[in-house]
């Protein structure tokens, strides 16, 4: 079955034939039924995009194509450039909306109508133009015009939902999107409406399916993935939320929430998660981050602590006994204060030597003036994703300064914080010229 689909979605973009609304619907239906055959059209469109000529016709079907992969630009140019038909004008006038450039949608989706599009489609889609361009007084007037058979149908009941929705009438657009799903039980956009409803109401079982429902149709209703995704994410099934905000990207490369919340599943998906040995490493971090300053110790050993960079009892353990006496006035007698403080919270000196290099200890005062506002800058400041700024919290790392101290492998310790976390920490420091300790 798989192959004769693959066939199928190659032949219909390829084939030098008609080509209408037929044929789009064939292509949604393939992709909707194995999603695998994105990628085979994906192919398809290389190969059409490839030839040495296009004519007019072939620069419909290119981009109607391109419409479907999520190509919206390339779309936009292939139709630009095709015969001025009813089909290019339709698909010009959806890569517009999909862009946001509702105004030049608009005349479109009239020129389409012109030129012998289904005037019924055109309105429904001029309607939804509309309300996603903050006009939802006009889209009810754009669908209030419709009369006949039309509104029986499911995706004017859809459209009407959506707009009455957005104008507050919630249990009127409740109404609607069933009726719409009695008619038609895949319409992506009537089942993502009622899943959003009853995810805000807590009924998360039936929103879940209702969301799966939705997203398993092509092309998908990106809310529905980006919400599914989430709630297996709360249910800690993890890659199943990845392959979701993965499909999302597949057609959206650059959607923010998608790429932010991918790596958020991955990094807590990577995590084999320990309950005991976490609770252990939680109170080892709150004991190696109480600061020295907590101490009382002499006026030398505090200032040298201090010209060494040592703020906390991890720092501290990060230090070997030779490094301390090699400091300026730091003694035997500093040495030995040093040893009972550790000794009071079961730590010594050197026990997490290994995480360090000697050389990575900075000392504040050779910084410049820069330098030190830089590290003193809030963690905040990096723009980390809700995961790798969760991490941050539970290690109580506040300031940059505090974050280049730490060894990737000290982060990798911290539930939900993967190996993705990890690098996209590594990159924000190193927009900055920054690393993590070790690196």
């Amino acid at each position: 079955m798989v192959q004769g689909l693959e066939t199928d979605v190659k032949q219909i973009a390829l084939y030098d034939g008609t080509f209408g609304p037929r044929e789009v619907r064939l292509l949604s239906a393939a992709i909707a039924a194995d999603f695998s055959q994105y990628r085979v059209l994906r192919g398809a469109v290389a190969e059409l995009e490839a030839k040495e000529s296009q004519t007019p016709a072939s620069r419909v079907r290119l981009g109607v194509c391109l419409y479907l992969l999520g190509r919206y630009d390339r779309a936009i140019e292939a139709l630009k450039n095709a015969d001025g038909g009813a089909l290019a004008l339709f698909y010009l006038a959806k890569c517009c909306v999909a862009k946001q450039q509702f105004t030049e949608a608009v005349p479109a989706l009239d020129a389409a109508a012109r030129a012998g599009y289904d005037h019924d489609e055109c309105a429904l889609a001029k309607a939804e133009a509309l309300r996603y361009d903050h006009k939802p007084d006009a889209a009810l007037a754009a669908l209030d015009q419709l009369s006949g058979a039309v509104e029986q149908t499911s995706e004017y009941l859809y459209q009407r939902g959506a707009t009455v929705a957005v104008l507050g009438n919630t249990a009127e657009a409740v109404a609607l999107y069933e009726r719409a799903v009695e008619g038609d039980r895949n319409h992506a956009g009537a089942l993502f409406g009622l899943a959003l409803e009853n995810d805000r109401h807590g009924n998360d079982d039936l929103a879940l399916e209702l969301y799966k429902r939705s997203a398993s149709q092509f092309p998908s209703h990106v809310g529905a993935l980006i919400n599914l995704g989430v709630l297996y994410e709360d249910r800690e099934q993890y890659d199943r939320a990845g392959y979701c905000y993965r499909r999302v990207l597949d057609v959206y490369p650059a959607h923010p929430r998608a790429r932010l919340y991918v790596k958020d599943a991955a990094a807590s998906g990577d995590q084999f998660y320990d309950e005991d040995a976490q609770k252990k490493r939680d109170r080892m971090s709150q004991v190696l981050n109480i600061p020295v300053t907590d101490f009382e110790l002499s006026v030398r050993s505090r200032n040298c602590l201090q010209k060494m960079g040592v703020m906390t009892l991890g720092d501290l353990c990060r230090c070997t006994e030779q490094e301390l006496l090699s400091s300026k006035n730091f003694g035997e007698t500093s040495l030995v204060e040093i040893k009972e403080m550790l000794a009071s919270k079961g730590l010594k000196l050197g026990q997490m030597a290994p995480e360090r290099h000697a050389t990575e200890m900075f000392e504040p005062q050779a910084l410049s003036a820069d330098e030190q506002a830089l590290l003193g800058r809030p963690i905040s400041d990096l723009n980390l994703s809700v995961r790798a700024r969760k991490c941050m919290i539970r290690l109580g790392i506040t300031t940059i300064a505090e974050l280049v101290r730490r060894t990737g492998d000290d982060l990798l310790e911290c539930k939900n914080f993967g190996v993705t976390s990890l690098n996209e920490v590594r990159e924000k420091l190193t927009t900055l010229a920054l690393k993590l300790r070790g690196d």
